[in-house]
């Protein structure tokens, strides 16, 4: 039965050659707007505390000249201490999808920020959204072996069941399949990149975008695994098109063995209930369908709600009316610390750094954007440029600020975080002069394991909450990591990479510093 559970580098650049086939990255980064222990009990309280650093808005930083090294006042720069005490403060108070308790507080939270750090203009502008929430659920087998029964999670947004006992058949890898009335048995392996390729993505093959800082050569060998299958968001669709009554997704390689997986995320309703099942229990009930039928008695309680939900903005004067955006969402699938507990505190490091500075030093006007309903199709996203369409054309840029993640290997069955930062991607719209900022950016700052890529080098859009923006032509800097674990309850607080918090920060100021004289038809002028 289930139920919800509460070291020094050296600065090196490298040009690399676009390869070509990366479209099986790309069937799966496109869908995204975006994104191991067991069930029982809140899995953000546990182990958590509100440091001091927390509780304070970091309000004290000082106002000095900018260091002609970097062009940052050093001193008004939130400290590690400051932004993790932020992340765990948000982690502590449990899971934030939308419309749930801990999501609601951290509206309101976020809110407080913002006017305590100096903000102008802070407001909630509603938007709708979607909440689901499982409630209880089962899985029985029975087969020449006996009964048993697996643990599992609901696929989000698929419908809720009574109890009802089908034939299962195993839906296979490629080509139609007729699964008519039956629960189907679907393999849904993880992508897993060559950690090389990475290095060689971009959108043309003397495109700039497809640069990598690493001067350690941590991508020479291994291979990175990112948080979703080929099919992402549509992973029920073959199973409903096959005429299937029921789909169970085996997460096959997923390290940990977990299957709290929360994917897909789109806020679409599915016609058929769906279970998420580990990779061991999927290879058992492979090896039961190979001896003979294998009956299943599956049962999912969920509540599906019309909500509203907030994307918190707050503002600061700058040297001109023109602007340039800060963003990130705050709610996540889980309590999440990384997916986003991590995006909030560097985009309120940011507006911490920006309110101690002068107007006059501050490029542009400055909108700090926390979006909501991320984990419900992007509605914080489409929310906000749909009420703001018509301020898009004076954005100067928009940045955009997610997943500050380590790297995890699988020991002992256990998902254990190393000492690498996760591949992080900055999507910087197609203008030489803004990708050679976020290149000296970066290599200013020792970011490795660092890549710029072109907005569209994984498809149409970035994989990121501020794809849209890219699509309604604002020019984009999109910092995104994508751990395996990202919808995971296993993004704990161990897995954020704390040491490059400053530097993330400082990066971000670095950029926003660049465009300082530019405007928003200049700049655009300028994508190649």
């Amino acid at each position: 039965m289930g139920s919800e559970p509460g070291g020094e580098h050296d600065a090196g650049w490298s040009r690399r050659r676009f390869l070509a086939g990366s479209g099986v990255v790309a069937g799966g980064m496109a869908l995204g707007l975006g994104a191991c222990s067991d069930g029982g009990g809140d899995d953000g309280a546990a182990g958590s505390t509100t440091t001091a650093a927390a509780r304070s808005a970091s309000t004290t930083a000082t106002v000095g000249a900018p260091n002609p090294a970097s062009g940052i006042v050093d001193g008004a720069v939130p400290d590690a201490d400051t932004i993790f005490g932020w992340i765990e403060e948000v982690f502590s108070h449990g899971i934030r999808r939308p419309g749930y308790p801990a999501d609601r507080w951290a509206e309101g939270w976020v809110e407080d920020r913002f006017r305590e750090i100096g903000l102008e203009e802070v407001r909630a502008e509603p938007v709708d959204a979607v909440r689901w929430e499982p409630t209880r659920w089962s899985l029985t087998v029975a087969s020449a072996g006996g009964t048993r029964e697996l643990e599992g999670f609901p696929v989000p947004f698929a419908a809720p069941t009574e109890a009802v006992e089908l034939e299962l058949a195993e839906l296979p890898a490629e080509g139609p399949a007729d699964v008519t009335g039956r629960a189907a048995l679907v393999d849904v392996p993880l992508i897993t990149i060559p950690a090389s390729f990475l290095a060689t993505t971009g959108s043309a093959p003397d495109d700039p975008a497809g640069r990598v800082f690493d001067p350690d050569g941590t991508f020479d060998g291994g291979t990175h695994t990112v948080p979703f299958g080929t099919d992402f968001q549509a992973v029920m669709d073959p199973a409903i098109d096959g005429g299937a009554a029921a789909f169970l997704g085996t997460l096959t390689d997923y390290p940990g063995d977990s299957f709290r997986y929360f994917v897909p995320y789109d806020g679409v309703d599915r016609p058929i209930p769906g279970m998420w099942l580990s990779g061991s229990d999927g290879a058992w009930l492979r090896a039961e369908l190979a001896k003979g039928p294998v009956r299943v008695r599956i049962e999912v309680e969920a509540e599906t709600e019309a909500i509203t939900t907030v994307n918190v903005v707050g503002e600061l004067p700058g040297a001109t009316d023109e602007v340039v955006m800060v963003g990130s969402h705050h709610d996540g699938p889980w309590s999440s610390a990384v997916e986003d507990a991590s995006g909030i505190s560097l985009v309120l490091a940011q507006a911490t750094y920006w309110a101690a500075q002068p107007v006059e030093r501050r490029p542009h006007r400055l909108v700090f954007l926390l979006q909501g309903g991320h984990m419900s199709g992007g509605a914080g996203l489409l929310g906000y440029l749909d009420r703001h369409a018509d301020e898009l054309d004076r954005v100067v840029l928009e940045v955009h600020l997610e997943h500050a993640a380590l790297e995890c290997e699988e020991v002992d069955g256990r998902a254990v975080p190393t000492d690498q930062p996760t591949p992080r991607w900055f999507f910087t719209s197609r203008i030489p002069s803004l990708e050679a900022a976020v290149g000296a950016a970066i290599e200013g700052e020792e970011l490795w394991r660092s890549l710029i890529l072109a907005p569209d080098a994984f498809g149409t859009f970035p994989p990121t909450d501020g794809a849209g923006y890219h699509v309604a032509g604002v020019p984009v800097v999109n910092v995104l990591a994508a751990p395996f674990y990202l919808f995971d309850e296993m993004d704990t607080l161990d897995k954020i990479d704390r040491d490059h918090l400053v530097p993330l920060t400082r990066t971000t100021i670095r950029i926003i510093e660049s465009v300082r004289s530019e405007t928003a038809a200049g700049l655009r002028a300028k994508v190649v």
